[in-house]
């Protein structure tokens, strides 16, 4: 049974980096090798602070026209990333500009390669974006897959350990600790900012916390993101461990599952802990079934 269907990502904040020097300024203010980002192959990439903490996230391709480079992110980064990607823009050879409303998104999943598609691994599989002017009609062989509701991509995203800013992606937050070492950073390219810490962690392997996917199956269980987890048994310590960021699946519809920041360390895949928004409840379980450590 085919799974393929189309996501519209037309709400997300985009911009065009144009000028001889913006591969070059680009590569100085995210994780990942912009080299890489072509006019098929799209790269994905966070932008970090000097303390080396997440900003944001972006995923980028090279304009057809081999004159610019095409970015987009969370529509709530709009006006913050904006800013930030053009505050280092000093003697370079660089102008961004926020083309937001000029265009639209269309992200294809489980579907062959599509003509003018950008390949991007946006929901941990293989998908293709499709950029096209604000109000054009998109492909028919695009346009008869089925379009999946904010509910049903959040809950792909969700089941498949894909962070996402704010939930997870944040101030708060160190890329490796979300998971992303493998496929939004890049230890090789250079410098960068936050580039120094970041590779300390990746040195010494220490990191505060580690995300993790989880289920509740009791279908009376309600969980909520910024609810905190305790170690469950006896004699465990009394101080949350975690805390839940993300959750999809509602109570009495077989449970739900979701995502956590856990403290490095504290527990392992199959370990079951006591949730609650402040003290742990004897009722509220959850399991433990994946790190997100890519």
């Amino acid at each position: 049974m085919s799974t393929a269907a189309r996501i519209d990502l037309s709400n997300r904040a985009k911009w065009r980096l144009s000028g001889g020097d913006r591969v070059r300024y680009l590569n100085g203010q995210v994780t990942n090798d912009v080299r890489r980002a072509t006019a098929s192959q799209a790269v994905y990439a966070m932008v970090t602070d000097i303390k080396g903490r997440i900003c944001g996230d972006l995923v980028i391709h090279a304009d057809p026209d081999g004159q610019s480079l095409l970015l987009d992110a969370e529509p709530d980064l709009r006006e913050n990333l904006g800013a930030r990607l053009e505050r280092y823009i000093i003697a370079d050879d660089a102008v961004l500009e926020d083309i937001t409303e000029d265009w639209q998104i269309c992200h294809a999943i489980d579907t062959d390669a599509l003509e003018g598609g950008i390949a991007s691994t946006r929901y941990g599989q293989p998908g293709w974006d499709l950029w096209r002017p604000t109000g054009a009609a998109l492909p028919e062989n695009v346009s008869a897959l089925p379009l999946l509701s904010d509910v049903e991509v959040e809950a792909l995203r969700i089941q498949r350990g894909i962070p996402r800013y704010p939930n997870e992606l944040n101030l708060e937050a160190f890329p490796p600790e979300a998971g992303l070492e493998t496929h939004a950073m890049d230890f090789a390219k250079g410098c960068y900012i936050g580039q120094e810490v970041l590779s300390r962690i990746r040195t010494t392997g220490k990191m505060p916390r580690e995300l993790v996917q989880w289920r509740a199956s009791d279908p009376n269980t309600e969980i909520c993101g910024g609810d905190h987890l305790f170690l469950a048994g006896e004699n465990a310590p009394t101080k949350a461990i975690g805390v839940v960021t993300s959750v999809t699946g509602s109570p009495g519809e077989g449970g739900c599952t979701g995502l956590a920041y856990v403290k490095l360390g504290a527990a392992e895949v199959d370990s079951v802990l006591l949730v609650g928004p402040d003290m742990p409840k004897i009722d509220s379980l959850i399991q433990i079934t994946a790190h997100c450590r890519k």
